[in-house]
């Protein structure tokens, strides 16, 4: 199989990630390469970063074919760089990852055997416990995600307990699908997603996943909050698709 249709296409969007993301990518690199070979691509996506992330990623030292960058001029948001890099990818399977690397890219194993198993949608759970599957959160952090993840489930009718994990990988014709149809460009662009597969009768399961928090995140909920609960609404608001 040539690189043009690869087993697996990782998505990794970045803003101002010129710390965290190196080392991730490098783990990423060795992982794809022992368990898939050449079949693979790795796309990021920089949201317009201003913190030197392209010059970082365009050195000619990464001899890396299986890399590919895509650059947004300006910031537009992490729902938007994770739809231009799924809408991008080549892979039988698209998945999509924070790149702080909070979620290890070996956890991808086990969302790619749900889809084996029949998902069509598999999402990554930090909810869900599981032998093998250690998790590290601030208590705060923790408990506010915990509230929202349940708001979020009642206002939208999601069956997924985390819907907010940064780790989800989709059968391609099903990803391509639903990213042609989101138009979320913020950090609520996961509960669109879900809502979608509900609405369009995609199989989703949701996977338990090893997680760390990492320091240096962008997302502060106390300051989000009024945007969040105005896009939540929006989502809660918006119609049925129609096929």
């Amino acid at each position: 199989m040539s690189i043009h249709h690869p087993a697996i296409s990782v998505v990794l969007p970045a803003f101002n990630e010129a710390a965290r993301l190196p080392p991730f990518l490098e783990t990423v690199r060795r992982w794809l390469q022992s368990r898939y070979g050449d079949r693979h691509e790795v796309i990021v996506v920089d949201d317009g970063s201003s913190d030197g992330l392209a010059d970082l990623l365009g050195r000619p030292e990464h001899g890396w074919r299986q890399l590919r960058v895509i650059r947004h001029p300006e910031n537009r948001g992490k729902g938007a760089a994770v739809r231009t890099g799924m809408l991008a990818a080549c892979g039988d399977l698209l998945l999509f990852a924070d790149a702080d690397g909070a979620t290890p890219i070996e956890e991808e194993s086990r969302l790619a055997a749900a889809i084996a198993a029949g998902a069509d949608v598999a999402v990554g759970s930090r909810l869900i416990a599981a032998p093998g599957a250690a998790r590290s959160r601030e208590w705060f952090r923790g408990l506010s995600g915990r509230a929202f993840a349940a708001v979020a489930r009642l206002a939208l009718r999601l069956p997924v307990r985390d819907t907010q994990c940064g780790f989800k990988m989709f059968r391609r014709e099903a990803g391509q699908r639903l990213f042609s149809l989101s138009s979320e460009t913020g950090y609520l662009f996961d509960l669109e997603i879900l809502t979608l597969a509900r609405q369009l009768g995609y199989r989703v399961v949701e996977v338990p996943v090893s997680w760390t928090e990492k320091p240096g995140g962008h997302f502060h909920p106390t300051r989000e909050l009024p945007r969040v609960l105005a896009a939540l609404w929006r989502l809660r608001k918006r119609r049925n698709v129609t096929t």
